[in-house]
């Protein structure tokens, strides 16, 4: 559920009290661990962390005007979620994640890259916190740009018709 908030401010003061609660202490947790050269913003319909522009002028590939997303936290329709970009392009990243998040006796509910929760306390937010500043935006832009290249390599090739 894509919100159309325009701001971050605008975006939690739209949500539920407990949602909000919920959503601003991952949001901390995030912008603790956040490398510098990363930037909070609105993307996608939620909270976003991406490498703007000035540091990766391509942008997104999916869509060059958008920077390059990283992360994003929002709140939908039966739970909330943390995406984690960082996790579902890197199989070690992943597979640290899961490993480091089973350490902590949470069960971990997540998808290719979200974790989703409907609680706080359902959260190690501690390992999300880890998960992030383990990525730089120099390594995390290295990996992308590994990743664009062998799924072109990975593409087969149009048939003349």
């Amino acid at each position: 559920m894509q919100s159309k908030a325009k701001t971050v401010a605008e975006y939690l003061k739209s949500l539920p009290d407990d949602r909000r609660e919920a959503i601003e202490a991952v949001r901390k947790v995030i912008l603790k661990n956040l490398d510098s050269k990363y930037e909070e913003g609105m993307q996608y319909g939620m909270i976003g962390y991406y490498v703007p522009h000035k540091h990766y002028p391509p942008g997104y590939h999916c869509d060059p005007k958008q920077p390059l997303p990283f992360a994003s936290i929002a709140s939908q329709k039966n739970h909330m979620a943390v995406y984690l970009m960082c996790t579902y392009m890197d199989p070690e990243q992943d597979e640290w994640f899961r490993q480091a998040w089973a350490k902590t006796g949470k069960k971990l509910d997540m998808g290719k890259s979200c974790v989703r929760f409907k609680k706080l306390e359902n959260l190690a937010l501690d390992v999300i916190g880890e998960a992030i500043k383990r990525v730089p935006a120099k390594k995390f832009i290295e990996h992308y740009e590994s990743n664009i290249k062998n799924a072109a390599k990975r593409k087969p090739a149009k048939r003349k018709k």
